[in-house]
């Protein structure tokens, strides 16, 4: 594991709550990990675990009905839930900023590209002078691949690609220290979404910045990422080192997810494996660990308590009974049907 130096971003205890008309959801519920620093951070699960929620959550831009309702974000040292509304407009851009995954609702459409790029310098470095301005905007467009002409262009002008590029381009602007990649790549097709991919890795090298990419695309994330982080119904069930969840996944959850993604290796009379059951209704959550209903090795202490997100002599951190110390009741498995 790293050491505390090398830590970025620290998040203790989050919980991020959605008030409903059926009771209350704990989207993220009681997460601690750790980002460091110059890594690239995949965070995979199904629809719904709450992957993106947590992203916003670092930013603290969650909306109502949604509410941050306990938990810790320490960046560089200091808890951004203890900022004032103006410390976050800060913190926002100058330090952390996010991609979404259509930019074109994150940019303004009668702004030309330069136009955003301006107003993110002037608003937080107001004494920039207006030829450093366009100076550093040219050189970061060029970089990232987009002719210096394309600056007069508003958005409905590019591609979906050059958009993206765009959006990367006003998180770095400003130097941010991490950006918080949320499905940036989903409305890409395979050839522009490849390209964005090999250059968010060399952005990573060149600037030093820190990536969480948000995905439900596992393919991608073993493409691109340094580690892993497995969410499931509001928690996350495995982080570690890409190669070694990918070639030794401990979770059950984590083996399913990767036995489910389709393999050019499928021997044509082979079925796609089916996880079995359904996520979890998050209003009413099983007792225990949240996947013990679905899960076929749990054991009886996994409907009863909900483990820990602990790290194992592997040096992974996994969220299981199968790998933390049991009472005796523990000894036998349940048979789960599906």
């Amino acid at each position: 594991m790293a050491n505390e130096k090398d830590v970025l971003v620290q998040i203790r205890n989050l919980y991020v709550t959605y008030g409903t008309r059926l009771g209350s959801v704990s989207a993220v519920d009681d997460v601690s990990f750790d980002i460091y620093r110059g890594e690239i951070l995949g965070l995979v699960g199904e629809s719904g675990c709450g992957k993106s929620t947590l992203g916003k959550a670092l930013m603290r831009m969650i909306k109502s009905p949604g509410e941050i309702t306990g938990g810790q974000v320490i960046f560089n040292g200091e808890d951004i839930m203890e900022y004032s509304d103006k410390q976050m407009r800060d913190f926002r851009g100058r330090r952390t900023s996010m991609i979404f995954q259509d930019p074109m609702t994150s940019l303004n459409p009668v702004q030309r590209v330069d136009e955003h790029m301006i107003e993110a310098i002037e608003v937080h470095e107001p004494k920039t002078k207006k030829a450093n301005i366009t100076d550093r905007i040219t050189s970061l467009i060029e970089r990232l691949g987009i002719q210096k002409r394309r600056l007069t262009d508003y958005p409905h002008q590019l591609s979906g690609g050059m958009r993206q590029r765009v959006m990367v381009g006003l998180g770095l602007v400003l130097n941010a220290h991490l950006i918080i990649a949320d499905e940036a790549t989903t409305s890409l097709d395979v050839i522009v979404e490849a390209n964005l991919v090999d250059q968010l890795r060399e952005i990573r090298d060149e600037f030093g910045v820190t990536i969480l990419m948000i995905t439900h695309n596992i393919a991608l994330v073993a493409e691109i990422a340094d580690r892993i982080a497995v969410m499931y119904a509001g928690r996350f069930a495995e982080i570690g080192p890409i190669n070694d969840v990918f070639e030794d996944p401990m979770h059950p959850y984590t083996q399913g997810l990767l036995r489910s993604v389709p393999s050019i290796r499928l021997d044509d009379q082979e079925e796609l494996y089916k996880m079995p059951g359904e996520p979890p209704n998050l209003t009413q959550p099983p007792s225990g660990c949240r996947f013990h209903p679905r899960c076929p090795q749990a054991i009886p202490i996994c409907a009863r308590i909900q483990p820990e997100l602990l790290e194992t002599k592997q040096g992974r951190l996994v969220n299981c009974w199968l790998f933390q110390d049991q009472p005796e009741e523990a000894a036998h498995p349940i048979m789960v049907t599906a």
